[in-house]
């Protein structure tokens, strides 16, 4: 279940959409965790420049939104691993016409349809 951040505030669709994945690092995480999941720290190898604080905060608002999974294994030691749920796959779907904006229109490359 989402958690709204700001109840009964979003003007349009697009308002509430950008809430959720607003933030340098959000649509980086979201990218990376499309094919299977990741460990913390293979997750802030894979996006560089990404703090352990940011990257750890950005996990928690989107697993807040129910587009991240958070799984602990009873391991030593711990071994915790991030998935996208159904909502962030769908998400990602979303996602990809603005991803194939950018590449056409932005670093001039062939879109990817």
């Amino acid at each position: 279940m989402p958690v709204g951040r700001r109840p009964g505030a979003y003007v349009c669709g697009i308002d509430a959409a950008m809430d959720v994945i607003g933030g340098k690092w959000k649509g980086l995480i979201l990218w990376a965790l499309r094919e299977r999941p990741h460990r913390f720290g293979e997750l802030r190898r894979s996006l560089p420049g990404v703090t352990e604080k940011v990257l750890a905060a950005q996990l928690r608002e989107l697993e807040a939104d129910g587009i991240v999974h958070r799984e602990e294994y009873e391991e030593v030691p711990l071994r915790v691993e991030y998935s996208l749920t159904r909502r962030g796959a769908l998400l990602n779907e979303a996602l990809a016409p603005l991803g194939a904006w950018g590449r056409e229109h932005v670093l001039g490359g062939e879109p990817a349809y």
